[in-house]
């Protein structure tokens, strides 16, 4: 069964492997990526007191994701490792319901996108806030991973135009 071209992360027999960008050009490229966890309203207070007694939640989990970007390459299989030239996280408190979003943006310049970096952000900062605070609270939900933006590359700009 031949296996259609949008699909370049599989050969002519259908089989998995690494796609080859070398002779693609070189662009700048971005991706923006969102997700937020959604927590008990005594469990939100205490992180955004500064009150959890493991540390600065929102902090931690920023620098965990900004690492996490680094080491996409190695937990996404046939993810490419890549030269990153910025990763801007934010960890935002919202009420109604009581949640962190966590966003991040990277950049690079490329043969290939940083879509995977951002959503490795937005995993591992969110999967850190629940760790640090599941003592607290274990019912805490982690929810509408998204990629929100891609820029770069071949197929250029595109942009989520409706919300999860």
């Amino acid at each position: 069964m031949p296996v259609p071209e949008s699909l370049n992360h599989f050969n002519a027999q259908g089989e998995a492997h690494m796609v080859h960008v070398g002779a693609k050009a070189v662009s700048a490229r971005v991706a923006v990526a969102e997700g937020e966890i959604r927590m008990a309203e005594s469990t939100f207070e205490h992180i955004t007191q500064g009150q959890m007694h493991k540390g600065d939640v929102l902090g931690i989990a920023r620098i965990a994701a900004i690492q996490a970007t680094k080491r996409t390459w190695e937990l996404i299989p046939l993810a490419h490792p890549l030269l990153l030239t910025g990763v801007e996280v934010d960890l935002i408190p919202a009420v109604e319901p009581a949640r962190i979003i966590c966003r991040a943006e990277v950049h690079c310049s490329g043969q290939t996108g940083v879509e995977m970096e951002a959503l490795m952000a937005v995993s591992v900062g969110l999967l850190t806030v629940y760790d640090m605070c599941k003592a607290m609270d274990r019912s805490m939900v982690i929810e509408a991973i998204r990629l929100l933006k891609k820029e770069g590359g071949k197929t250029g700009l595109w942009t989520r135009e409706t919300p999860p």
